[in-house]
């Protein structure tokens, strides 16, 4: 065994037994490449990366290129996952070196940490033959090795943050609509989604464009984004079997995926659906939420009611080898044998054909027709098609079960855990499941008891019962956001109060007052070589536009000038250099607060709870909403309360109008907006 058995996260687990002379990032690590002048091999995955067990299998197996690695070269595993800092810093270094990136990583860097070289998969011969010929240059000249680690060290620094110098200049909501007029140049009309593979299902695009389409009225933007996630329903990325989506499909039309499911993208996608079925009530979304919600329950739910990380790509086959999407895929003698005389129809709904087919003999299960259509095309009733497509999926449930399941990652990390906490609520919302509120405040409790600090601080990660490393700006972000979504479903002010405690560990331990921005990592923790400011979004928000969006909202429950102050500067800096909106979509909807459409309301009545339900379930983006039972603390409900009265105050920019007794009155006014 290498130095990683020590470690607690799966991934580096993984490669304990490796000839590689692993060793984990830390202090001691990093001065014996220095005490040693050998040069740094960083190498960074995650678990459920299907690449990166294809790169440890072909690589960090074998013996020839692990006496390279170790006769040359200091060399760290690194996950991803747990140090999201590290992987953000050196994946700067490997796009700018090579125009792209993706996982494995693996960087060659001077003692000092600095890069001077990387990519992502590498094929044995080509790895062992680039180590060498780097080992070699740094023995004969190792001067030009300096220099331009020096030169892509000015590249990293270069990119750090967005700055816009013009003080004066303002925003223009007209600017959006441009924005929009280059970015739907993109659209896939077909399937949805962008018009290129590998396709990722990027949620916070989806979440802008479809509040951006219903406060402009835009119906042509709302049927895309109801094209989208129909499809993306439809698709074998959608796994309709127990619920759930993988991470991205390597085509068109959301078909194959890479088959591993993370809980940040469940979580986002979960909201992003129940916001979707709020607007259109459609039968599709309700249907993924809860098949996603209970797959997470029985998969990732903890007995601590945390939430575990990921399942694998791959699993053992029937020849106990791992192997890509084994769990997932069909064979068409197997569904014959299941289905018997049901397998024609269910081979009309799931395509078991040539638009169904994958490679060998798999097939991956995708819709392409509704069961409207494909039932009036079999003289039958939607409702009976249905009935038997539920029947299908079951008998194919307790087939599934009896194979080999993928590889769990069993790890909590604070920020994942947030994400997926407010994708509960946010289902909670959509169909008022009590279930789902019973699971949020539990796992609410988790977050509190397990990552926060009596000093204030958050960590990022838990496991074994113990929690090992700082908490980075996306664990408070994410933590925030989802307290406060706490409050919007138990009006508990206490969830308000915590998420502004955090806010001001957030300004004295992450802000930089220079930049203006969030540094990604505390002023607590040791520097990398250079300091990460997280701005554009990915198939996570970035930590930044998720701070500035929590900014914007509890500075109207605080009636806080200095966050909506912060919170602006930060939009200042970002919309007006924004290029490719994909890349920017969750500031484009935090600049949406500041809209002439948007909201403030207040519900102060014995029955407010009853009220807030009502509220939770329409779909109201543009709607900042506060609630109370009794005499509030909080400022933007001080002196509201009225004893034996129900009254609705509706306010925007903080100013309100006079207040309504009359609830029916209030909604028509903001759907009237």
């Amino acid at each position: 065994m290498n130095e990683l058995n020590q470690e607690t996260s799966p991934y580096l687990l993984q490669h304990a037994n490796n000839p590689v002379h692993w060793k984990a990032w830390n202090e001691k690590t990093l001065a014996s490449a220095i005490q040693q002048n050998k040069l740094i091999i960083i190498s960074v995955g995650y678990s459920a990366c299907h690449w990166c067990h294809v790169m440890e299998h072909e690589s960090f197996e074998d013996n020839e290129v692990a006496q390279t690695m170790n006769d040359y070269f200091i060399n760290i595993k690194v996950d991803r996952e747990e140090r999201p800092d590290i992987d953000a810093v050196y994946m700067k270094a490997v796009q700018i070196m090579t125009s792209h990136g993706g996982w494995p990583m693996n960087v060659v860097c001077l003692p000092n940490g600095k890069p001077i070289w990387g990519g992502t998969y590498f094929k044995k011969h080509d790895w062992i033959h680039y180590l060498l010929q780097l080992q070699e240059l740094y023995v004969s000249n190792p001067e030009k090795l300096i220099e331009y680690s020096l030169k892509l060290y000015d590249g990293l620094q270069a990119m750090s943050v967005i700055q816009n110098e013009n003080e004066t200049s303002q925003f223009n909501f007209e600017n959006i609509e441009l924005l929009l007029q280059k970015w739907q140049k993109s659209f896939d009309l077909e399937f949805g989604g962008m018009a290129r593979s590998p396709k990722f299902m990027m949620p916070t695009n989806y979440e802008f464009l479809l509040r951006y389409g219903y406060q402009t009225k835009n119906q042509p933007l709302l049927d895309f984004v109801n094209l989208t996630l129909t499809k993306m329903a439809y698709g074998g990325l959608f796994d309709t079997i127990d619920g759930g989506f993988s991470r991205y499909s390597v085509d068109m039309k959301w078909h194959v995926p890479h088959f591993e499911k993370m809980l940040y993208d469940n979580g986002q996608l979960v909201s992003l659906y129940a916001n979707a079925y709020k607007l259109t009530q459609n039968k599709l979304y309700k249907e993924v939420i809860e098949k996603t919600l209970s797959f997470v329950e029985k998969e990732f739910l903890t007995s601590e009611f945390g939430f575990y990380s990921a399942l694998d790509a791959d699993s053992l086959n029937a020849e106990n080898h791992l192997e890509e999407g084994a769990f997932y895929v069909w064979i068409k003698l197997e569904l014959q044998k299941i289905l018997k005389e049901d397998f024609q129809l269910f081979s009309q709904v799931f395509n078991v054909n040539k638009f169904g087919f994958w490679e060998n003999e798999n097939y991956v299960l995708i819709q392409n027709q509704s069961l409207f259509e494909i039932a009036l095309q079999n003289n039958i009733s939607e409702n009976e098609l249905h009935k038997k497509k539920i029947s299908w999926e079951k008998l194919l449930y307790n087939e599934r079960e009896k194979r080999n399941k993928p590889r769990l990652d069993d790890k909590c990390l604070c920020s994942w855990n947030a994400i997926m906490l407010k994708g509960f609520i946010d289902g909670y919302k959509a169909t008022q499941n009590e279930k789902y509120l019973e699971i949020a405040l539990k796992n609410a409790a988790f977050i509190e008891s397990k990552f926060l600090q009596p000093e204030g601080n958050l960590f990022h990660n838990y496991k074994n019962r113990s929690s090992t490393i700082n908490g980075y700006l996306e664990d408070y972000c994410f933590v925030i956001d989802a307290f406060i979504g706490m409050y919007q479903i138990t009006m508990n002010e206490n969830w308000l109060q915590t998420a502004r405690q955090l806010t001001s560990y957030c300004l004295d331990n992450f802000y930089d007052e220079t930049t203006q921005f969030f540094r990604f990592t505390s002023i607590k923790d040791e520097a990398l070589i250079t300091t990460h400011f997280e701005i554009e979004d990915n198939v996570i928000p970035a930590s930044n536009s998720v701070m500035a969006n929590n900014l914007v909202v509890l500075s109207i429950y605080f009636n806080n000038s200095h966050y909506e102050k912060i919170a602006q500067q930060m939009l200042h800096h970002v919309l007006e250099n924004i290029d490719y909106p994909s890349a920017f979509s969750n500031w484009l909807n935090v600049s949406l607060h500041f809209s002439d459409t948007n909201r403030e309301l207040a519900i102060t009545t014995k029955n407010a709870l009853d009220y807030l339900q009502k509220i939770n379930s329409l779909y109201l983006p543009n709607v900042i909403v506060a609630a109370t039972n009794k005499i509030s603390g909080l400022p933007f409900l001080e002196n509201r309360f009225q004893e034996n009265e129900s009254l609705f105050y509706l306010c925007q920019n903080k100013t309100c109008e006079l207040p309504s007794e009359d609830f029916n009155e209030i909604i028509t006014s903001i759907f009237n907006n």
